[in-house]
Formats: C-alpha cells, structure tokens, sequence
C-alpha cells in the first residue's frame, strides 16, 4: 500500500502541485478576495525571513497589517525586514498621505528571535509576546525543518518533532487566550502534501525506533499538523483554524534538504508567491471565515486529507492520543 501511496501521491503531485498546476487552478481565484486593507490586524509569522513565510509577510504587509516575523537567524531576519519595509514602502513616496504609511510600516514590522526547536524558550515567548502586546489576530505557523539525520536538542527531543509539531502546539496553545480577545482570530498551519503518504503514528513520535529518513519524519510531521488543527478546531470553536499545502515551491528550504528534487523539478516548482498565495488568502479574505474551521486547502479550496483507497485514515482514539502526548510533553517544558 506504501508502493500505491507513493505512486498516486507523485502522479498527484505531477498534476496539482507544480506551477503550472497554479498558473491553471488561479484562473478560478476571486481578485477581489485579497483586494482587503489589513490596517490595525496583527499577523506573527515564524520562519518568515525566506521563502512561503517571507512571502506571506510582504503581501500582509502591503496591505496594512502588523508583521511579527517570528526567525531562527537574527541577521537574515532583519535583512528580511528591510526588504518587506522598502518593497512596502516603495510604491508610498509620491504624496503625504502615502509617505505617512512608510513612515508607519517602519514601526509595525517587527523582528522575534526565537528557535522553535528549543522548547522552553517557545513557551517563555509566547508568555512574554502575550504581556507585551494587546492582541494578536492571526498566527501562522510556517517554519518548518527536515533533518538530514537524526539529531536531538539540548532537551533530549529529536529536532525536527521539537520544531515541527512540538514547537507549533506549544506557541499555538499558549497564543490561543490573546488570539480569543481579538477580532476574527485565526490560524493558519503550512503543511505539506507529502503528508498524504503517511498515516498517523503516535508511537514513534521521537523518531528513535527503526532508520531515520528525514523526508518521511518530515511527511509525519505534517501528517500530525493536519490532525493537530482538526483537533484544536473542535475544542476552540470562535478561532478559525486551518491547515494547507502550497504545492512544491522553489524555496531554500527544499534545495537544502532534497537536492536530488530540487534539480529534477527546479523548472516545475512555483515560486515562492504562488505558493504563499493560499496561506494569504486564508489569513486576509473574508471568504476564508465562511468556511468550516479545521480543513484543509490547496489552491483555496478545501480538499481532502487522504489520497483515495489509501489507507491513511486514523482513529479518532489515536487522534486524541496525540493530543494527549503534545500536552504531557508539553507541560513537561513549561517553566514554572
């Protein structure tokens, strides 16, 4: 069955997930959805100085939202950051009315140093971000990590389980109170397609038991990110969550941990734009709060979580316990 998997994925792949995929499937997009002033939201977007998150924090930023770029990297975040604030402010230097909102954009993109690997600091930033700041409207949960071998943090976690889905249930939960005080909450969750191969496992969440191939941990992980917001969805019915997969993009974190890809498809993968769109489109349109919280998107639509006849499908015992183990494995890091 992993051989059908692998086989109906890739054909789907070849079909859906590719640029030209895009350019076809955008044909059918509603301009007018992103055609939206974002003055006085808030958005934290980690892993937003490259690639999808860099991406999605300029076209939030053109239109008027707060950008929390939440990055790994102090200096290629700040370098990000100047590059959203001239791009932004760019189109603004003709009359004062525009220059005012340069001027203003200097101020409300702001730059968070914070390794999501590293579990105690995700709880200690969130609870110091929650004192700091009145609200925060959307958080989107983009940074993410494939490991080429197996590795652990200084607290004994596999790194990529730590960054991937620890670090996001940790600053997604603790967030949840200053997202529930704000006006028309969401969050939003970047995952993957090559999460259709996998089926949920909660018995080998540290990735310790049989060879470690990061492409397949990594596919785990977005497996546990889909269920993760079905999840959350139902215990916090006034937030929207929802989860997507923008399709294969050329973006550094790609050409890093599947080169072999990268060079075959490099011609095939949409930019970094194209596959931002959808993330943008579920964080700003009005069209997103219209639909079911907890689904999943490609292309803005709503699409299944399973390939057909796969076998992939989990019980909702297993989904609980997930939840159950994020939770103790949580509260086990949370400073006192």
């Amino acid at each position: 069955m992993s051989l059908y998997r692998n086989s109906a994925w890739f054909l789907k792949g070849m079909t859906e997930f590719t640029r030209s995929a895009f350019l076809s499937t955008s044909k059918q997009f509603v301009e007018k959805d992103l055609e939206v002033a974002m003055a006085g939201r808030s958005f934290m977007i980690t892993g937003a100085n490259s690639g999808i998150g860099k991406a999605t924090a300029m076209a939030v930023a053109k239109r008027g939202g707060t950008i929390h770029m939440v990055c790994r990297n102090k200096d290629k975040a700040e370098e990000a950051r100047a590059d959203i604030v001239k791009e932004t402010g760019n189109k603004v230097q003709r009359d004062i009315i525009q220059c005012w909102k340069w001027l203003l954009s200097l101020q409300e993109v702001y730059v968070h140093i914070l390794d999501l690997s590293e579990t105690k600091k995700v709880w200690e930033f969130a609870e110091a971000f929650k004192r700091k700041y009145k609200t925060l409207n959307v958080l989107i949960n983009n940074a993410g990590a494939i490991m080429g071998e197996r590795d652990v943090n200084a607290e004994g976690l596999e790194k990529s389980f730590a960054t991937n889905v620890l670090g996001v249930y940790i600053l997604t939960k603790s967030l949840i109170p200053l997202l529930e005080k704000s006006a028309d909450p969401r969050v939003i969750s970047v995952s993957s397609g090559g999460m259709l191969v996998q089926k949920l496992r909660t018995g080998n969440l540290q990735s310790d038991m049989g060879r470690y191939d990061g492409t397949m941990v990594y596919a785990q992980h977005k497996r546990q990110q889909v269920v993760l917001t079905e999840q959350l969805a139902k215990t916090h019915t006034n937030i929207h969550f929802s989860v997507m997969h923008p399709g294969w993009v050329d973006t550094p974190a790609v050409a890093n941990a599947m080169p072999d890809f990268h060079r075959s498809m490099k011609e095939s993968l949409r930019t970094p734009e194209q596959g931002a769109d959808t993330v943008v489109w579920l964080a700003v349109s009005e069209a997103t709060a219209k639909n079911p919280s907890g689904r999943f998107y490609q292309d803005r639509k709503m699409v299944p979580t399973h390939l057909p006849l796969a076998w992939s499908h989990s019980s909702p015992q297993e989904e609980l316990k997930l939840m159950s183990l994020l939770e103790d494995l949580a509260k086990t890091f949370q400073p006192h």
